[in-house]
């Protein structure tokens, strides 16, 4: 009796197949939270037992994008600690998948706020038990598994012994072909054996089965009773073929063509004037499925190569942001939405060759890392920047309290408006700090002001004062322009001398009054104010030396002013940052003296000579 030769199966490159197989799902992108949640779902599936690969895939993201995640907030990873959870658990070990890719996304850091040593435990210590818990299963189910398949070894070859038995008979057909029979049907339900074993098994089986159709004179009727079952089998599987080279899931498709040949193998020969056609058959079926999946795979790389262009367009984009220079505070956040945005791009692109597809990556991940390890670098320092402010402001803080009892009123007024100037320029401290910070400053300089205007003097009627300046605001909002603009610029310009011949107001006050009183300026006069503004700067001119004199009186005013700072930053315990400051702009002042007076003595002897 002569079988069938195989079908004649496609030669597709392994690493196509591999590389098709293993890109499904990309785990290396997915965060610790979303690969636990996978991870989570398979441990409930029924055939979780079958998903080996899958948990390792899973395991192995979760563990590099772990330790890669916890280098980027800072934590350190002993090189000989073991971040994978042990093998103890398990009598039969399970294969260790490859290492996946790291993660892109890094989130934006709150300077000003601390993060726990070690935010990633609890994840850790979840996945970790369950992943132990499925180890443990799928080793016990690895056992059952080998015991049962060595078990089915020892029934297919009490199989083959009673096969073998058969033969030896050589009793009348009748007799031994239910018999035979009989044997076919064990050998078939009887499941998978040890992988080492099934060949020669298998062998040894056709062998024996061979002989028994040779040797054993069958009467007709069985025989063509027999071919014919395995016609209308082998007709099966013909059609299972033909609806798999319909289907548009070449991949599987291919998958279960596998099967069907080891199936079609475990019958035996149909009649002989079938023999070619059915054959002919099941290989044009075959043929059509290899031919898609051919197809599949040379569609594959033109889908590669436009995955390569598109991510190296990403790459580009990112590496030119990495590299920007003189980026201001604001300026990082909404460039880390950008790579954000791009990193979710970069997530809709399918992969790229086998051979291209890690070094993109890596490409990609260095212009990340590069643009966010510059990120902290500049918050590193801004936030140290931020804590030197904060010392300056608590001395600010501490000299007003110093001063917020002083009953001298006129002198100690000037000093508290100045340390107000000066917490202007200061730039700002941490978040939880600031307002803290401010209504201790506000309360003692209101305290201050608040006991100066409860003490007025009758000359000094700050509330009196504020009465005026309201009526006078009111006067101005009523006023009705004339159409004449002479006779409304001088209304104007006497609403503001009355303004300016009116005392100050109390210090909680000043800023509301002013407010309103610019507002009604506007309000009535309009582009008048504006006008009326640069005609006043207009009419007084002044040449470059007067200029420069102007401002060496006022570089000689600041000197004065830095020096009585000292004096009364002095009375703080945390002053120091404040008295550096000042001794800096002393220095600084002083040299801007000696430019200014080489450039008036330059003026002057430029005009002698002109004389």
């Amino acid at each position: 009796m002569t079988e069938e030769k195989n079908p004649e199966v496609l030669d597709v490159p392994m690493e196509a197949v591999e590389n098709e197989e293993t890109t499904q799902v990309n785990y290396s992108e997915k965060s610790l939270a979303e690969l636990a949640d996978l991870f989570m779902e398979l441990a409930r599936n029924p055939e979780r037992m079958k998903m080996n690969k899958e948990a390792d895939a899973i395991k192995s993201a979760f563990y590099k994008n772990l330790t890669r995640e916890k280098a980027a907030a800072g934590i350190a990873v002993p090189e000989d600690t073991a971040v994978e959870p042990s093998d103890d658990a398990a009598d039969a070990p399970v294969p260790e998948s490859s290492e996946g890719e790291e993660h892109v996304a890094e989130a934006a850091q709150e300077t000003e706020e601390s993060v726990s040593d070690n935010p990633f435990a609890e994840i850790e210590r979840g996945f970790k038990a369950l992943y132990n818990a499925y180890r443990k299963e799928r080793a016990e189910y690895n056992r059952e598994q080998e015991k049962e398949r060595e078990h089915n070894l020892e029934l297919k070859e009490a199989v083959i012994k009673d096969l073998k038995a058969l033969l030896e008979k050589q009793e009348d057909v009748n007799r031994t072909f239910p018999e035979f029979r009989e044997i076919q049907n064990r050998w078939r339900a009887i499941g998978q054996v040890p992988v080492q074993s099934f060949r020669d098994l298998n062998d040894t089986y056709q062998l024996y089965v061979e002989q028994f159709y040779d040797m054993v004179k069958i009467n007709r009727e069985l025989r063509d009773l027999d071919f014919k079952k395995n016609l209308e089998v082998k007709t099966g599987f013909c059609e299972q073929a033909e609806k798999l080279a319909e289907s548009d899931n070449v991949v599987e498709a291919f998958k279960e063509l596998q099967r069907l040949h080891e199936q079609w193998k475990e019958y035996g020969p149909v009649a002989k004037e079938f023999r070619e056609s059915i054959w002919d058959r099941f290989k044009a079926a075959t043929a059509v499925i290899n031919k898609k999946y051919q197809a599949h795979f040379e569609g594959l790389k033109e889908q590669y190569a436009e995955n390569l262009a598109a991510k190296t367009r990403l790459c580009e984009q990112v590496e030119e942001i990495a590299s920007k220079e003189n980026i201001a505070a604001p300026e990082w956040n909404t460039l880390s939405k950008d790579i954000e945005e791009i990193q979710k791009q970069w997530r809709t692109i399918g992969f790229a060759s086998k051979k291209e597809n890690q070094k993109i990556y890596d490409r990609f991940r260095a212009a990340c890392d590069k643009f966010f390890e510059r990120k902290r670098d500049f918050y590193a320092g801004y936030k140290e920047n931020m804590n030197s402010n904060l010392e300056k402001k608590i001395a600010l803080c501490e000299a007003a309290e110093a001063l917020k009892d002083s009953t001298d009123w006129k002198k100690t007024a000037s000093q508290l408006i100045n340390l107000q100037k000066q917490w202007k320029e200061i730039g700002a401290v941490p978040r939880k700090k600031s307002e803290q910070l401010w209504k201790r400053f506000r309360a003692a300089c209101d305290a201050f002001f608040n006991e100066r205007d409860k003490n007025v003097k009758p000359e000094n009627d700050f509330y009196g004062n504020l009465k005026a300046k309201q009526h006078l605001v009111e006067e101005i909002a009523a006023y009705s322009l004339t159409g004449d603009e002479d006779a409304d610029a001088d209304a104007m310009n006497a609403f503001m001398q009355r303004w300016q011949e009116i005392g100050f107001v109390p210090f909680k006050e000043k800023d509301a009054i002013a407010k309103s009183y610019k507002d009604a300026l506007q309000s009535t006069f309009g582009d008048l104010v504006s006008r009326t503004r640069k005609t006043r700067y207009a009419k007084a001119p002044k040449n470059e030396k007067e200029r420069l004199v102007q401002k060496y009186l006022k570089k000689e005013q600041d000197i004065t002013t830095y020096e009585n700072n000292i004096g009364f930053f002095a009375m703080s315990k945390n002053s120091e940052p404040l008295i550096r400051q000042m001794q800096d702009r002393i220095e600084q002042a002083k040299k801007e003296l000696e430019e200014l007076k080489e450039q008036i003595r330059a003026i002057d002897s430029a005009s002698e000579a002109a004389e």
